[in-house]
C-alpha cells in the first residue's frame, strides 16, 4: 500500500505540475494575444488620429508631392498598370466616391435602387481611377504650387487650390473641394481650370439615363472600364 500511496501521490503531483504548466502557457498566449491586439489597435488609432488631425491643404500637398515624387523617380519604369496601383494606394483613400457619384447623378440618383447605386459608385470609381492614372502618365516633373489656404477653425467644407506649371504652356489651375468626415478630410470634386469634374459627368450621366435608364448607364460605364482595362494590360500590366 505504501507503493500505491506513493504512486498516487506522484500522479497527483505530476497532474498538478502539468496543470500549472498548461495554465502558464495559456497565460503567456493570452498576454501575447492582448499585446498583439493592443499593438494593432494602437497602430489603427494612430493612423486614424493622423488622418483626422492633418489639415486639408497639408493632406493634398503631402499626397500630391508623394505621388509626383514616385513618378518622377521612376518615370521610365512606371507603366499605366503600376500608376493605377499607385493611385489606388495613395489617392483613392482620400476621395469620397459615394458623394461624387451622387453629385454626378443629380436628380437621377433617386431613381436608382440601392443595388444600382452601389454598382454606379463602383463603376464611377473605376472610371475616375483610370482617368487619373492616364493623366499621371503624362507627368514630366511639372512644378506644382499651392495657393495660401484660408479657412475658419470650424469649417467643414473647404477648397484647396493648386497650380501646375510647365514651360511653354499656360498654367493649369486645379482646385479640390473637400469635406471633413469622421475619418478625416476627403475630396468630393476636382475643378480643373474652372470646369468641375462632377458637373462634367453629370451632363453625360443625365443624357445616358434619359436614353437608356439607370441600368443602361451602368452598362455603359462597365463597358468603358473593360475597354480601359484592356488598354492598361496592353501597355504592360
Amino acid at each position: 500500500m505504501v507503493f500505491s500511496d506513493n504512486a498516487n501521490a506522484a500522479a497527483a503531483n505530476f497532474k498538478s505540475v502539468r496543470q500549472n504548466q498548461v495554465k502558464a502557457q495559456v497565460m503567456r498566449h493570452a498576454i501575447s494575444f492582448r499585446l498583439l491586439v493592443g499593438g494593432i489597435l494602437l497602430a489603427l488609432a494612430a493612423r486614424v488620429s493622423i488622418a483626422q488631425d492633418i489639415a486639408p491643404d497639408a493632406l493634398i500637398q503631402s499626397v500630391t508631392r508623394e505621388v509626383a515624387g514616385v513618378i518622377g523617380k521612376n518615370s521610365g519604369a512606371l507603366d499605366a498598370a503600376k500608376i493605377a496601383r499607385l493611385v489606388e494606394a495613395r489617392i483613392v483613400p482620400h476621395f469620397d466616391f459615394a458623394r461624387m457619384t451622387r453629385l454626378a447623378m443629380g436628380r437621377n440618383w433617386r431613381l436608382a435602387s440601392i443595388e444600382q447605386q452601389q454598382a454606379l459608385i463602383a463603376e464611377f470609381k473605376t472610371l475616375l481611377v483610370h482617368t487619373y492614372s492616364a493623366a499621371l502618365t503624362l507627368y514630366r516633373n511639372q512644378k506644382i504650387g499651392f495657393a495660401p489656404f484660408h479657412a475658419a477653425p470650424g469649417d467643414t467644407d473647404v477648397t484647396v487650390r493648386s497650380v501646375v506649371k510647365q514651360p511653354g504652356t499656360a498654367p493649369i489651375h486645379i482646385d479640390y473641394s473637400m469635406e471633413k468626415e469622421p475619418a478625416g478630410w476627403e475630396v468630393y470634386d476636382v475643378d480643373i481650370d474652372g470646369i468641375s469634374l462632377v458637373i462634367t459627368y453629370r451632363d453625360t450621366f443625365t443624357s445616358q439615363v434619359r436614353e437608356r435608364g439607370v441600368n443602361g448607364l451602368i452598362k455603359v460605364l462597365a463597358a468603358k472600364n473593360r475597354s480601359n482595362d484592356r488598354l492598361t494590360k496592353r501597355h504592360g500590366a
